[in-house]
C-alpha cells in the first residue's frame, strides 16, 4: 500500500503541536522579558488616610454655591445606631413638584468621615414622578450622612443626620 499525502492538508497533529507550542511562548514571555517587578500600593492599612476631606469634595462638586437649609423639604430615612457598616439603609425622599418647569436634577449622598465622602449621586428627571431614591451606605465609622437635593435652577438643598456606626464597614 502506498502512503500518500494530500497537498495542502494539514494533519491534526500539526496544529496541536503548533498551539502547544503557542501556548508555552505565550505563558513564558513575561518570564523572559525580564524579571517581575515589585507592586506598588497605597501604603499599609495602617497609615490609610482620608483621600478626600468632605470639604474639598463639597467644594468640587458645588463650588462656592450657596447650600440651604432644606430639612423642611427633605425626609431622610436611615438608622441613628447602625450595627453593621457595611449595610446601613437611607431613602431620601424631596417634596418636589418633579415638572418640567421645577424638579430635583440630583441627589447627592455624602459621608462626612469616610475615605471618600461621596458615597452616591442620583441623577432624576421630571419623568420620574417623584424624587424618591434608596440605597445602601457603607459607612467606616460614626458620621453625619448629608442628603444633598441640587435643583434644575441650581438652588442647593441639605439635611444632615449623625448615624452611630457599631462595627465598621470601610474597613473596620
Amino acid at each position: 500500500m502506498e502512503a500518500r499525502r494530500e497537498v495542502g492538508r494539514v494533519s491534526r497533529r500539526a496544529v496541536l503541536r503548533v498551539l502547544g507550542l503557542l501556548g508555552v511562548s505565550a505563558a513564558a514571555a513575561p518570564f523572559l522579558a525580564g524579571a517581575p517587578g515589585v507592586a506598588v500600593g497605597q501604603g499599609n492599612l495602617g497609615a490609610l488616610q482620608p483621600e478626600e476631606k468632605v470639604d474639598a469634595t463639597m467644594q468640587r462638586l458645588f463650588g462656592g454655591r450657596p447650600i440651604k437649609d432644606g430639612s423642611s423639604v427633605i425626609k431622610m430615612e436611615l438608622p441613628l445606631i447602625a450595627e453593621n457598616g457595611s449595610v446601613v439603609p437611607i431613602t431620601v425622599e424631596v417634596q418636589s413638584p418633579m415638572t418640567p418647569a421645577s424638579y430635583v436634577k440630583n441627589i447627592y449622598i455624602i459621608s462626612d468621615k469616610n475615605r471618600r465622602p461621596l458615597n452616591a449621586r442620583f441623577s432624576l428627571t421630571p419623568d420620574m414622578g417623584a424624587a424618591s431614591i434608596g440605597a445602601n451606605l457603607r459607612l467606616g465609622e460614626t458620621t453625619n450622612v448629608r442628603a444633598i437635593a441640587e435643583l434644575n435652577d441650581g438652588a442647593l438643598l441639605m439635611a444632615k443626620r449623625e448615624v452611630k456606626v457599631t462595627v465598621g464597614g470601610c474597613g473596620g
